[in-house]
């Protein structure tokens, strides 16, 4: 009855016959509030985010300008033909959100995609800017461009700890950006799993898995703060091409790249 209106409801019970109307027991609010559901709330999910510009404002500023998060409007990645997900569109869709209470009251949020693909996104940006109160300007980035997949991802927040673990599976196909204030650029930038092998290639191994906790912990002086640690990180990174001062100066290749217990912790002061 989830999809009937009021109206419709009452004009439906009103045409019941007297003997069906009988074994019918209204249920008072107070009992109506205490029926749960078993099987938790799902949403499917396709949107496109578009943002003129991000500023954040301490005495200078920080701009991003003209960003945009959504599909690659392709299918294919890494040469798995499909991989991207049934439909070729700019939209970030293919996905799925599965959200449960579970009984010792942890909150369990599971990211997948609707379908056997991954979920395709794209996401670009122009100028990364520093402003000053005198009309200084600094361009710290620009014309980024990111192109990958999204495996799955998960958020498990426990009530006894208050820590909430974030995991997620991604590999990137393509990255490209500029630094303009070191005249740097780097074209086609990929992002994998450290066990991908490009000679005998396996969707399996695609992935690049990241797994955060985030909590309220104590820093150096002892007050409290932003906690996100990070046990380990593993990924094979490859740069098609490294740009400085214009020319190009050939490719990077770092295999097995492995971050390692790392914490950081983040506050105002």
């Amino acid at each position: 009855m989830k999809g009937l209106k009021r109206t419709l409801l009452a004009l439906g019970v009103a045409g019941l016959p007297a003997a069906a109307m009988a074994d019918i027991v209204m249920l008072e609010d107070s009992t109506m509030g205490n029926i749960t559901g078993q099987a938790g709330v799902s949403i499917e999910l396709e949107t496109k985010i578009n943002m003129d510009r991000f500023i954040y404002t301490d005495e200078g500023s920080l701009t991003v300008s003209d960003i945009s998060i959504g599909g690659a409007e392709r299918t294919d990645f890494f040469g798995f033909n499909g991989l991207g997900g049934p439909d070729s569109n700019d939209l970030l869709d293919n996905i799925r959100i599965d959200i449960d209470v579970l009984a010792d009251g942890d909150a369990a949020i599971n990211i997948r995609p609707q379908f056997f693909n991954a979920i395709d996104f794209r996401v670009t940006s122009g100028a990364w800017e520093l402003w000053g109160q005198g009309g200084q300007n600094t361009a710290l980035m620009d014309n980024l461009f990111i192109e990958g997949v999204l495996g799955r991802g998960s958020i498990h927040i426990d009530t006894d700890t208050d820590v909430m673990r974030l995991r997620s599976a991604f590999a990137i196909e393509v990255m490209d950006f500029d630094v303009p204030f070191a005249a740097v650029g780097i074209r086609g930038l990929s992002l994998t799993g450290a066990d991908y092998d490009q000679t005998f290639p396996s969707v399996l191994d695609l992935f690049a898995e990241v797994d955060l906790y985030i909590y309220n912990g104590q820093r150096a002086d002892g007050g409290s703060s932003l906690a996100i640690d990070m046990p380990s990180f593993a990924a094979d990174i490859g740069m098609q091409e490294v740009i400085v001062g214009q020319a190009s100066i050939g490719q990077i290749f770092i295999d097995d790249l492995a971050i390692t217990n790392t914490q950081m912790r983040v506050y105002g002061h």
